[in-house]
């Protein structure tokens, strides 16, 4: 089957707007810096930068190396496609790496694609670019370049981003890494909270769960680990309630574990970005805390197996780890 990355387009329509999702293929340098910005206005981190704009061009497997651009843009008001910087909104950026760091490249068969950023610009957020973009990026590796597998990485404590990988693309966390970027601000992360990051693995083979499930609820034999508290706090919007860990127990030998993760930890790192101590810590108590039980419990032999989401007006979010 022959694969035509030059003539690559999709179309993906949601809420009554149109995006088209494509490879990039420019050959000019400058064209590239629009990945930079774009990444700056998700992230808001000035201080992560990307490649220089010539190298990312170069980077490109379009030309000298073995990276993948994919680039969403929205429809304007005619519905025509522009693809320029006002109207891209969205894009995926990663490149081809090893398995077995012995082997090498010597063997197709030790391929994988590292997936580096994946991000929709805010305004542009709940439109489902995320899983799109991904389908795209499966769809050319598995097609065009031979590859089926992805790894990556994502914070452990975000649901939106737990109910794509986990749930939704039956995503693998092959482990758990501690603070892996250092300290890192911006939007999503906060430089006083470590940057701990589930390592996964992505077999494009597996096909995908579909839509995903709104309310499925919880295995009533899953074990809770945290006894969790929903609590008023004035926080940096005023008044909020957010839930805070009174007690964990991840001890005994139980067919699955529930651990539960906030509902919203992006809002939690806004909301407590103040100068109460107590108040202040809250995301850091749950990432000590989450990240003592993950490690634990891999430790032991259990693996996430499912990540869900309760019913509800206040849903709770959490990961379901058994043994297979």
């Amino acid at each position: 089957m022959s694969f035509d990355p030059f003539s690559f387009e999709r179309i993906h329509e949601a809420r009554g707007r149109a995006f088209k999702i494509k490879i990039e293929t420019s050959s000019l340098p400058e064209d590239y810096a629009k990945y930079d910005r774009l990444r700056e206005a998700i992230w808001r981190f000035p201080e992560d930068h990307l490649a220089g704009t010539r190298n990312l061009m170069c980077e490109n497997f379009l030309y000298d190396g073995s990276s993948l651009f994919l680039a969403a843009y929205c429809a304007d008001a005619s519905g025509a496609f522009v693809e320029d910087e006002d109207h891209l909104v969205g894009f995926t950026y990663g490149f081809t790496g090893t398995r077995d760091k012995s082997r090498g490249f010597a063997a197709p068969g030790n391929l994988w694609f590292y997936s580096q950023y994946a991000g929709v610009r805010p305004d542009f957020e709940g439109y489902g670019l995320g899983v799109r973009l991904k389908e795209c990026q499966r769809e050319i590796l598995l097609c065009g370049w031979g590859v089926d597998e992805v790894v990556c990485t994502y914070d452990p404590l975000t649901g939106v981003n737990a109910r794509r990988n986990v749930h939704h693309f039956g995503m693998t966390v092959r482990e758990y890494r501690v603070a892996t970027y250092g300290a890192y601000g911006g939007r999503l992360n906060r430089e006083d909270v470590p940057t701990d990051r589930f390592f996964m693995s992505w077999n494009l083979n597996k096909p995908a769960s579909g839509p995903e499930a709104k309310g499925i609820g919880f295995p009533p034999e899953a074990r809770r680990v945290f006894s969790v508290e929903t609590v008023p706090l004035r926080d940096r919007s005023g008044a909020c309630d957010l839930e805070v860990v009174r007690s964990e127990d991840s001890k005994g030998d139980f067919p699955v574990f529930l651990v539960q993760i906030p509902a919203d930890f992006y809002r939690m790192l806004r909301e407590t970005d103040v100068d109460d101590p107590d108040i202040r810590r809250i995301p850091l108590d749950w990432r000590l805390r989450t990240r003592r039980v993950f490690q634990e419990l891999l430790r032991r032999g259990y693996q996430v197996v499912d990540f869900v989401r309760g019913a509800g007006s206040s849903p709770v979010n959490g990961y379901l780890l058994g043994k297979r």
